[in-house]
């Protein structure tokens, strides 16, 4: 495996292409941004082109102009060819939200892993009668006051809004299994924690990994804990993906991300990605040093910014995310307290001592220096 010789990401274009234009980004490749109606503003889809039409990767949010650029694309873009086959990376809105309609628009075969399928039928057929005791324990054992979990309860509607009904039959994708497109051999890759089952594409032949919500470059990818999966350990599932990919995919590689622009710098960034997490587990060990707090008193530690009700359930359900790790993992006691709140401790002496030392030393310089 060659080493990184991108010490930074390298972008592969200077701008990015207006909602609905096709870029070239490699012969029979095509790059496109549709609209999102959030803070991410954007998602990049792609088209692999074939001699009698074309694969769309990932379909973009069921809300907006979504549907009307789609028809633009189709009467001006496609040179006629048809639509030959969708596939999604995984469940998510901004992912799957017009997989359904474009399967029926154009009578062609939806590609996706089972678990993001069937995660994507469950999430789009939520209804708010769905949030139940389990979802209020989880939110009350992760430290939401009482109103903050009926202000949950009356947010709670599932996907179903920005989601087209799904393709009623799927085509499994699975790790390690090969599409042929244009003629092209593209190696499915899946990575985990983000969502149970994604799937990239790799091409030996262009050096080209569709890389979806597992790798991009700028933003780092939400790892949460849900109410559907309390004792879920997905950042364990995340960090050994990345290493996975370190190891299989090469360091020159052109990514292709769903977010942010196409680069080179794959393995940097699969590093920093994987330090980053890693930070961040040694920051809430030691926040539970001396203290035991809730996980709802330990975002601050992650996030510096103020949460509106809007971020604060995946911001919640990340730190839950590590504090299950550390908690699994044998660093983090966690005990119920009366109230039925988790308060977590951190069980390492050596960390204990360390920080203590590391508390006193200023103390000792000022001294000094006096």
């Amino acid at each position: 495996m060659p080493g990184d010789v991108y010490s930074t990401p390298k972008y592969l274009f200077d701008d990015v292409p207006a909602p609905g234009e096709l870029w070239e980004v490699a012969k029979g490749v095509m790059w496109l941004r549709m609209p999102l109606p959030m803070a991410l503003d954007h998602i990049n889809l792609y088209l692999l082109e074939e001699d009698d039409g074309w694969w769309i990767i990932d379909t973009g949010i069921a809300i907006g102009p979504t549907q009307a650029l789609w028809e633009q694309i189709f009467a001006e873009s496609l040179g006629g060819k048809p639509v030959k086959a969708v596939l999604s990376t995984h469940y998510h809105p901004d992912h799957v939200g017009m997989a359904g309609w474009l399967c029926e628009r154009w009578q062609a075969p939806f590609y996706m892993t089972q678990a993001e399928y069937l995660s994507g039928l469950a999430f789009s057929r939520m209804q708010p009668e769905h949030f139940s005791w389990s979802s209020e324990r989880y939110l009350q054992r992760a430290g939401y006051a009482p109103e903050q979990v009926e202000r949950a309860r009356e947010r709670f509607n599932g996907f179903g809004d920005y989601i087209k009904p799904m393709p009623t039959a799927y085509r499994r994708l699975v790790d390690g299994a090969s599409l042929t497109i244009g003629g092209r051999r593209w190696r499915v890759v899946v990575g985990s924690g983000h969502c149970p089952e994604h799937a990239c594409l790799y091409s030996e032949t262009l050096n080209i990994l569709i890389s979806g919500d597992q790798v991009i470059p700028k933003i780092t990818s939400n790892v949460s804990v849900m109410a559907g999966e309390p004792e879920a350990n997905p950042l364990k599932d995340w960090l050994a993906s990345h290493e996975r990919f370190l190891d299989t995919l090469p360091a020159d590689a052109l990514v292709l991300p769903a977010h942010n622009a196409p680069f080179h710098g794959l393995h940097t960034r699969l590093r920093h990605l994987i330090e980053h997490h890693e930070e961040h587990l040694l920051a809430l060990e030691e926040a539970c040093v001396e203290a035991a707090p809730t996980a709802m008193e330990l975002l601050p530690v992650l996030f510096k910014r103020p949460l509106d009700d809007s971020q604060l359930g995946l911001a919640l359900g990340e730190c839950v995310a590590h504090l299950n790790y550390l908690h699994q993992r044998g660093q983090l006691a966690r005990e119920l307290s009366g109230n039925g709140q988790y308060t977590y401790r951190s069980i390492d002496d050596t960390l204990r001592l360390r920080l203590r030392r590391n508390r006193a030393e200023p103390d000792d310089q000022a001294v000094l220096q006096v």
